[in-house]
């Protein structure tokens, strides 16, 4: 599994990716996080808010800081 933060580093991105590695220590799965910061990268997968989460290149949410438990439910 791979998960994607989309965002330039603000502090919601960075707050997003720190939610995103709990939920997966959470749940005890293998997954990759990968930061996507390049503008022209982010706006490839048709972002144009951040913070935003994709999940094996599917964007699952855009312009919203995430809890540890909505994200925990979107990688069930």
């Amino acid at each position: 599994m791979k998960i994607q933060i989309l965002g330039t580093g603000c502090p919601k991105c960075k707050k997003l990716t720190q939610h995103a590695e709990e939920a997966v220590k959470a749940l005890g799965l293998n997954a990759e996080i990968e930061k996507v910061t390049q503008i022209s990268d982010i706006m490839k997968f048709g972002v144009m808010m951040t913070p935003a989460l994709a999940v094996d290149g599917t964007v699952k949410s855009v312009g919203k800081l995430l809890s540890v438990e909505e994200i925990k439910g979107l990688l069930k």
